[in-house]
């Protein structure tokens, strides 16, 4: 069985690290850019979480205003990296939707379920 979306998104994000700091300042283990950051501690694993879900929940809902559906795990993870790629993810964010997918489905679920790896370029973090 794999991780649940939350778990994955630490791991891959942070390696489950409630101090890392991203590139671009990005903050908790679930690298949240400092501008979406409401306060209080960052390393606080369950204010982190409640953070990500709250940004999450706003993303998902436009997400399913637009294409009338639940975003699959692929496109999940593309929603929290890089939102204005869900269309075009570049290929740097599709390699880690695909680590991803890997880590939350389980056995029964082929990675090949999410739409494969586009071939293009850099990538910038939004998430």
């Amino acid at each position: 069985m794999g991780m649940d979306r939350w778990s994955a998104l630490s791991m891959i994000e942070s390696a489950n690290c409630d101090t890392a700091v991203g590139n671009v300042g990005e903050i908790t283990r679930f690298q949240i850019r400092p501008e979406l950051w409401p306060g209080g501690n960052p390393r606080d694993a369950q204010a982190a979480l409640a953070i990500a879900q709250r940004i999450m929940t706003k993303r998902i809902a436009s997400f399913q205003q637009s294409h009338g559906r639940e975003p699959s795990d692929f496109e999940f993870y593309v929603l929290w990296n890089a939102p204005a790629q869900i269309n075009h993810p570049h290929h740097a964010v599709a390699v880690r939707a695909h680590r991803f997918v890997n880590l939350v489905s389980d056995n029964d679920t082929p990675a090949a379920a999410s739409p494969p790896a586009p071939s293009a370029a850099v990538s910038r973090k939004e998430g």
